[in-house]
């Protein structure tokens, strides 16, 4: 029986379908393991070669543990609401739906090509209602909820409401917008709406006016990911900050608990450090600056210390002071430049290092000095991050030095023996000079005694702070989940819970009215029973993201999101695996997502994922043709430097081991059709490079074509076999015909002639010893996901079995239950021609032994004063005595000592025997 790949994964494709090989239920008699894979969105592209390297990663983990007793559970859906299906609908009338769903049915047959061992039957995909009632009800649950910072815990808002019924604001230390202070009498005099307006400052979801990146051309609001240079990603139109009125999530409350749940995931340390830096935690002082109009502004510092070199004052763009501070002479240029900066995204401008401002024409009162201050006005200040106002010390602060030095403002060293001459000095230590009472003092000393001394003149207080942002939850788009929320009296109320899910309704046109509302403005009849008006705007593409791990538990239950059951026994993800883009805003909002839930007691572990591994990127490997240029001629790789030549990128998949299909190449442009060919040997070579896969690019491999070609299996251990999971890697087809030979040398190991061969003869000690050393460091490699290495100690072992001519079962038998998470379906096509009736997945991982590893005999090399000369072996359990006699009395040691006695002999065991002359 030949290896015909293409029937057997057929096959076993089938089986497994048939057999439900991968449906999981819980099962208290075992151990659980959840492997999770990053939520996928269904692109109109499908997978590539790239796409599947996580997946393959997690399904070797995943069929590992069970095949060491736990039980599994590895599902897999889609996040299918996206801004391409809507793009695509506003441009063809199609329903995203139907495109989204075109494109789920086209990643499932690639998906089920490949061999993953998914449990179907827990897919979810975020476009389904009863998918997102769920979503909408964390939303409503969210609305109504406060954050008590004294308990550090969500409480409901109906707790609150009773509160200040009775002690209005007094004693409570809430996470809010604002601060505000009122009595329980002044709370029970105010109106319905008064009420929900101040409740608004509270709930963990509210509405709040925001700065977002707004694209008139779209009509939505895009993240930060979504926009490129003032332009957006789809469409390149253009994008301008913009103050809103948005939905938010209070994700800023949660901000020390985000931090202090990192010190108990098993996470790289750049993972949790770009975490770290994303919630951005700062210890340091508010202070109070006056005007000279009257008005007063605060400032965050982290380095009070430095007060006395403060030279000049700066406020972002968007503060709200700007309009109050700017003087009429100044208007004019400060709208211009203010204009200016709205089409830079916030990004964009944190990694922008051009120096701009203007001048408001206002200044402010030093706190200590009484001094005026100029305010300035920079993009470089954000307005999200501490108060959207600075105190710019120049001499110790970069950004603050370039500032100065662009608009010769003056610099004030504080630190002695410090030289600012060319560029700001790092203030983190020595003696202060020019800060009044705080000269003669350390840095270390300063920085508290500064604080102090704000506090006691009463111009300030201690404050720790977070870079941390509430998220941007409304989008103003059509495909995404509709917000559970109707308005009475222009204030939004939730919708009953038994009233979800709210679906998403069928509009003529999917873009903004003519009146610039969003797409759901079009709905017909988009309003409630008793005719209040429901909310316009959607959720955004993290919304369905954020807790689909908890649903995966329990997907079909109508009645939770998950049940008390399935919670306590699946608990948390133990492996999550995902590409780094998503290292900082799904994690922190699904973290917090999650500590909400636990907050409710829905979820049971405040984190939500144990271990996280980010795999690398597949690169892809152009491949160029050289045209002579005016010309449709075209000249080999080796021979291009005795012509002018322009390189053109060619489609890599009629180009194999670099060497083209001239055929191919004619028929794949018109214009080659008539294209001649410069050679070499009969070949035309082309040149290659590393580039991103892309299809401007013409170097993206669909996974369909090397199944196609080789076989699932051999595309699993392929992309394995290129390099650490972690690290981006290009793809290279140039190696992967010496994997599918080694897959076919497995074969081999069991049929001869097309008949199985395999014996129940004992086996030897080598073959033990080439197997347990298999069993060994494939184990190891798995649990530290060195997947690569695996691959070759698999090569290394099967060479040796075919030396020793095996073809035992007892050896076999274990070869396969280790290849099985690799290559499955050869795997279960070799197991039960075993004479095995139940799946490979069912087997028991094999147990190394070390008696079998241990060597009977040692090579040692021979040296002479310190040169090695040539090789001994020696049996492992030998003496100093035994060696040395024997190294003295073999023919080649006579040649190199010429007859001349050893002044010492140094052993080391197992390894070298030196031999001193």
């Amino acid at each position: 029986m030949d290896y015909n790949f293409r029937e057997i994964e057929k096959r076993w494709q089938h089986y497994w379908i048939d057999h439900q090989t991968y449906k999981v239920t819980e099962d208290r008699s075992k151990p659980k393991f959840y492997v999770l894979d990053m939520f996928p969105y269904p692109s109109g592209a499908g997978l590539h070669v790239g796409h599947p390297l996580g997946y393959i990663a997690s399904d070797i983990f995943s069929r590992y543990k069970r095949l060491q007793g736990f039980n599994v559970l590895h599902p897999m859906g889609y996040d299918a609401y996206g801004l391409p299906a809507e793009q695509y609908a506003i441009q063809t009338g199609q329903h995203p739906a139907i495109t989204t769903e075109n494109n789920i049915k086209r990643y499932r047959e690639q998906l089920d090509k490949i061999g993953f061992s998914y449990d179907w039957s827990r897919e979810v995909r975020t476009c389904d209602p009863g998918y997102y009632k769920w979503t909408q009800w964390a939303f409503i649950r969210m609305f109504n909820s406060y954050y008590c910072n004294q308990a550090q815990q969500a409480r409901p808002i109906a707790e609150l409401v009773e509160v200040f019924s009775q002690q209005g604001t007094d004693g409570l230390d809430l996470a809010c917008n604002e601060p505000m202070e009122f009595s329980a009498g002044e709370w029970n005099a105010r109106s319905e709406k008064e009420q929900q307006e101040i409740l608004m400052n509270y709930r963990i979801a509210y509405l709040g006016d925001t700065m977002v990146n707004w694209c008139p051309a779209l009509g939505t609001v895009l993240a930060n990911d979504e926009v490129s240079d003032g332009l957006s990603i789809r469409g390149g139109y253009p994008v301008e900050q913009k103050k809103m009125r948005q939905w938010c999530l209070r994700v800023s409350a949660y901000a020390q608990r985000l931090l202090d749940g990192l010190d108990k995931v098993d996470w790289t340390d750049s993972l949790k450090e770009t975490q770290r830096n994303w919630i951005g935690r700062s210890e340091g002082a508010v202070m109070h600056f006056k005007t000279s109009q009257g008005l007063s502004f605060d400032i965050f510092t982290t380095r009070a210390d430095t007060i006395f070199g403060v030279t000049f004052m700066v406020l972002a763009p968007e503060s709200e002071l700007v309009q109050a501070l700017t003087t009429a002479d100044q208007r004019e240029a400060v709208e211009e430049y203010i204009l200016r900066t709205r089409k830079k995204t916030e990004r964009e401008r944190m990694a922008d290092k051009s120096v701009s401002g203007v001048f408001s024409g206002s200044y402010a009162i030093h706190p200590f000095t009484g001094e005026q201050i100029p305010v300035w006005i920079s993009d470089y200040v954000l307005v999200g991050y501490g108060t959207g106002a600075i105190m710019a010390v120049p001499a110790h602060d970069s950004r603050d030095y370039a500032f100065a030095r662009h608009f010769d403002l003056p610099i004030i060293p504080l630190i002695e023996g410090c030289d600012i001459s060319q560029e700001s000095f790092d203030a983190k230590e020595g003696m202060m000079m020019n800060s009044g009472f705080l000269n003669g003092m350390t840095v270390k000393e300063a920085i508290p005694a500064a604080i102090d001394e704000v506090e006691r003149q009463g111009v300030g207080y201690r404050k720790i702070n977070f870079r941390l942002r509430d998220a941007i939850f409304s989008r103003q788009r059509y495909w995404g989940e509709p917000f559970p929320i109707y308005y009475k009296d222009g204030m939004p109320y939730p919708l009953d819970e038994s009233e979800l899910p709210l679906e998403l309704p069928e509009v003529d046109k999917y873009l903004p009215t003519e009146t610039g509302e969003p797409p759901l403005g079009r709905a017909t009849n988009w309003q409630t029973k008793e005719g209040y008006p429901l909310e316009l705007n959607t959720m955004p593409g993290f919304a369905g993201s954020s807790a689909y791990y908890l649903r995966y538990m329990d997907p079909q239950n109508e009645n939770a999101l998950v049940s008390e059951d399935a919670d306590s026994y699946w608990r948390n993800v133990d492996l999550y695996i995902g590409g780094t883009e998503h290292a900082t805003g799904h994690l922190v909002y699904s973290r917090f997502w999650n500590k909400f839930l636990f907050d409710l007691g829905i979820s049971c572990e405040e984190e939500p994922f144990k271990k996280l591994v980010n795999q690398g990127m597949i690169q892809g490997r152009s491949n160029f043709v050289y045209r002579i240029k005016g010309t449709n001629k075209f000249v080999s790789l080796n021979l291009k430097e005795q012509y002018e030549v322009t390189p053109i990128h060619v489609d890599v998949n009629i180009v194999h081991n670099d060497i083209l299909d001239i055929e191919a190449f004619r028929n794949w442009n018109p214009e080659y059709r008539t294209a001649d060919f410069i050679l070499e040997d009969g070949k035309y070579i082309c040149g290659w490079a590393i580039e991103k896969m892309s299809k401007s690019m013409f170097n993206v491999v669909n996974p369909d074509d090397i199944v196609e070609k080789y076989g699932a299996d051999t595309l699993r251990l392929y992309e394995m076999f290129l390099g650490p999971l972690e690290q981006s890697k290009p793809w290279d087809t140039n190696g992967i015909d010496g994997v599918h030979r080694f897959l076919r040398k497995v074969w081999t190991l069991f049929y001869k002639d097309g008949n199985l061969s395999v014996t129940d003869d004992v086996a030897s000690c080598e073959e033990l010893k080439s197997l347990h050393k298999l069993i060994k460091k494939v184990s190891f490699d798995i649990e530290h996901f060195s997947f690569n290495t695996s691959v070759s100690a698999f090569m290394i072992c099967v060479n040796e079995l075919t030396s020793l001519k095996c073809s035992k079962r007892v050896i076999l038998t274990d070869l396969i239950v280790c290849l099985a998470p690799f290559a499955p379906h050869m795997a279960e096509e070799l197991w039960h021609a075993l004479g095995n009736n139940s799946s490979v997945c069912d087997a028991k991982w094999p147990a190394w032994n070390e008696e079998y590893l241990k060597e009977d005999a040692f090579p040692y090399a021979i040296s002479f004063n310190g040169k090695s000369r040539y090789v001994l072996e020696f049996p492992a359990d030998a003496t100093h005595e035994e060696i040395e006699k024997a190294v003295l009395a073999h023919p080649n040691s006579r040649k190199w000592m010429e007859d001349k006695s050893p002044k010492k002999i140094i052993i080391v065991p197992k390894k070298i025997v030196n031999v001193v002359i």
